[in-house]
């Protein structure tokens, strides 16, 4: 039991909602930086290469963590407080919604250049290239995406591993979001990367599709076709994490999403997600409404998790095994 843990995890979600994102000196941001300039020094057109870039980085950074976790452990406020100062530093759940709500708002008004300057905050897509229809389906991909790579996927690893688990994944999904790209220049430097944001995310994916899944009715969706789209439609999206939550909101809003994708690297022909209607501005906005009923019953979720799960270690559960042994 780890109430220190849960304790950080519901002030972190806290932070991040009434706070934001930091607005000096954010270290994902000084991460970003620091991955960019090894990248430079090490960047080859091979795998090992970027499997050497993805396990300094991600692993230096685990480290760190787990610094902090033993420092910590001595103390439940100093553990809560930690714990809430790495959770609030990773969410975006804040940042996603304010930028889903713009975009809703600029497509709602009409404002199709304004929303084609704001798209790049939310994604990769190619705006020039989007009419309305193309804005309000990347968006509402982007903010489902989101919700699993920026809110569920990090609570989920700060329950299972505390200060560790949310500076790893964040690391792992940050560098994904740099050089995991199938483009010329990433695509074999890139690959160890993507696939282990892939091996993260492939477990709160899921666990953000099943909570959007049961949260759809309370933004006006269809719980029964959330269900029914991400069991039927998620595994024919070329993402194996992506497709679970951009399939569940596309059931869940009763929309259609997928199809073709222009990045900036060329244009993809993906599968159909969903038999809705296509997309509008009034979709963003319930997309956002029901990223947040995800975020915070993940919020709920993670820090149960946290606060039930045995702590692997901890002095009792040591006296407990040496008592047994003696026993035998």
């Amino acid at each position: 039991m780890s109430v220190g843990r849960a304790v950080g995890l519901v002030l972190g979600v806290a932070a991040d909602a009434v706070l934001g994102d930091p607005k000096r000196f954010h270290p994902v941001a000084g991460f970003g930086r620091a991955a960019a300039a090894l990248e430079r020094r090490v960047y080859r057109d091979h795998q090992v290469s970027g499997a050497v870039h993805t396990a300094v980085l991600v692993g230096g950074t685990v480290l760190a963590g787990v610094a902090v976790e033993r420092v910590s452990r001595r103390s439940r406020v100093l553990e809560a407080l930690t714990t809430a100062v790495a959770t609030w530093v990773v969410l975006g759940g804040s940042s996603l919604a304010d930028e889903g709500t713009s975009m809703g708002r600029e497509l709602d008004g009409g404002d199709i250049e304004a929303a084609r300057r704001r798209l790049p905050n939310l994604c990769g897509r190619e705006p020039a290239k989007l009419d309305t229809l193309g804005l309000a389906k990347a968006t509402v991909e982007s903010v489902a995406e989101n919700t699993s790579d920026a809110v569920v996927a990090p609570l989920f690893w700060g329950a299972v591993a505390g200060v560790p688990g949310l500076l790893g994944y964040r690391a792992a999904n940050t560098l994904d979001a740099m050089v995991g790209h199938r483009n010329a220049r990433y695509r074999r430097f890139g690959w160890a990367a993507a696939r282990l944001d892939d091996a993260a995310n492939l477990v709160p994916s899921r666990l953000a599709a099943l909570l959007t899944t049961a949260g759809a009715p309370v933004v006006g969706g269809s719980a029964s076709e959330a269900w029914t789209t991400w069991r039927r439609d998620a595994n024919a999206h070329p993402s194996p994490n992506a497709g679970q939550v951009e399939a569940a909101f596309a059931g869940a809003l009763e929309i259609r999403l997928g199809g073709r994708t222009v990045y900036s690297h060329g244009a993809e022909d993906r599968p159909v997600l969903g038999h809705g209607r296509n997309p509008d501005a009034g979709h963003v906005t319930r997309a956002v409404e029901l990223s947040r009923v995800v975020g915070g019953t993940a919020a709920a979720l993670t820090a149960a998790l946290a606060l039930f799960r045995p702590r692997s270690g901890s002095p009792s559960r040591s006296r407990r095994a040496g008592a047994t042994s003696r026993q035998r």
